[in-house]
């Protein structure tokens, strides 16, 4: 394990921050994949800020436990995580609802005729 985590630290080196591309997968038992992959975001992130993402979720994310681990001031946590929070994409997890959704809502009486409207247009 940590050799892999050494690997993935010269390689992050390597690249110097720039974006690319996997190309070839090989998984234990030999079975190999090729093609064009990115990597996810979080193995995007510099070796440090990984280290640090790590950090504030095995500290449940404390901000306090966080400043007793790396020796900083609260101002300086929270200033790391804004810009990693910028580095990284927000994943929708509540996705709008399809219009065969509505309809069947607005059917069921749940919503009014504008409350639909209103969903269909993205104005909720």
């Amino acid at each position: 394990m940590a050799e892999q985590a050494m690997d993935w630290q010269e390689l992050t080196n390597l690249t110097q921050g720039r974006p690319f591309l996997v190309e070839r997968v090989r998984l234990e038992g030999g079975v190999a994949i090729e093609g064009e992959f990115e990597l996810p975001q979080l193995a995007q992130l510099s070796v440090e800020d990984q280290i640090f993402v790590t950090a504030f979720v095995r500290s449940h994310g404390s901000i306090k436990e966080m400043e007793r681990v790396f020796g900083v001031s609260y101002p300086t946590i929270k200033a790391r995580l804004k810009r990693i929070a910028q580095a990284l994409d927000f994943v929708e997890t509540d996705p709008a609802p399809s219009s065969a959704d509505v309809v069947d809502r607005l059917r069921r009486g749940e919503i009014t005729a504008q409350q639909a409207l209103a969903e269909l247009e993205g104005r909720t």
